[in-house]
């Protein structure tokens, strides 16, 4: 049965390149252990799931059109361009792209939309013929599940793969509530201020209640508890704006037809792809 991956690749290289226990270097003294991590990941993130797709999505440098919407939007995101290079993920995506072309992998960077716009397109697009598996941390993606989409958040031993009953006993709702759920509390990662008096619990209660966000807006008069219903009414251009930054359409253009994504595991070790990288070259810590 054919399956495809796709891979949040932005989001797997800043959990390696900051989760690794270790910053690795090579013969020459240039910075790898990104490059190590992310390489390793992904090979168990492709055994665990069997694709017989893949394709790695990256954020490119390019402008945001959810920045026009909202200036704040990850206005609390660290400014790389004051780093050196050298201390950055992104100086190790040469090396990445070296190995995901050796592996046979497509890749690709935005150019006029974020990664999780692909991912969505992709989710959307094949979804309903095929089972889709996406990797990513990224918590606004569970808006995509269905019974064929997955997001698998991969943590080693303790990686899970999210479906519709996941989300439904971690937070009470399902896939198509979450973007009006997350446009009631808010999203610190991303900088999006929630509404007052509105946490996850109360979020899910009002999701439970009212079914949708035009719904619960329209009818927020109905709100049992005094200080909640003042605070949703008095927010309703907020949590408007809110449900645009985080809501996934799903109709961009896929960078890669399914057709250029199929892939066959040929079984090597990361040591290998890592020694192709490097030109044999041997690791130090």
């Amino acid at each position: 049965m054919d399956k495809l991956l796709v891979v949040d690749g932005s989001n797997l290289l800043f959990q390696m390149f900051y989760g690794m226990p270790a910053k690795i270097v090579d013969a020459r003294g240039k910075a790898i252990h990104g490059t190590l991590g992310f390489v390793g990941a992904l090979l168990k993130i492709i055994r665990r799931i069997g694709p017989t797709h893949v394709v790695v999505v990256f954020d490119g440098e390019c402008a945001n059109p959810r920045r026009e919407m909202d200036t704040d939007y990850k206005g609390n995101r660290p400014d790389y361009a004051q780093m050196d290079e050298a201390d950055t993920p992104f100086s190790q995506l040469p090396d990445i792209y070296t190995a995901l072309d050796y592996l046979g992998i497509r890749h690709r960077e935005t150019t006029d939309c974020e990664a999780d716009d692909w991912m969505a397109a992709y989710a959307r697009r094949y979804g309903g013929e095929m089972d889709v598996v996406i990797s990513s941390q990224d918590s606004d993606l569970f808006q995509l599940i269905t019974e064929r989409v997955h997001i698998l958040r991969y943590r080693g031993e303790k990686t899970v793969l999210c479906d519709p009953a996941y989300l439904q006993e971690k937070l009470g709702i399902t896939p198509a509530q979450y973007a009006a759920y997350k446009s009631l509390t808010g999203d610190a990662s991303d900088n999006i201020k929630g509404v007052d008096k509105v946490g996850p619990k109360t979020a899910a209660a009002l999701m439970n209640q009212f079914g949708d966000l035009e719904t619960l807006l329209s009818h927020g008069s109905e709100i049992a508890k005094p200080s909640v219903r003042a605070s949703v009414l008095q927010s309703g251009e907020r949590i408007r704006k809110n449900y645009a930054l985080i809501r996934l359409e799903g109709d961009r253009e896929v960078p890669f037809g399914l057709e250029e994504l199929e892939f066959q595991d040929s079984g090597l070790s990361t040591r290998q792809v890592m020694a192709f990288v490097l030109g044999k070259g041997a690791l130090t810590k």
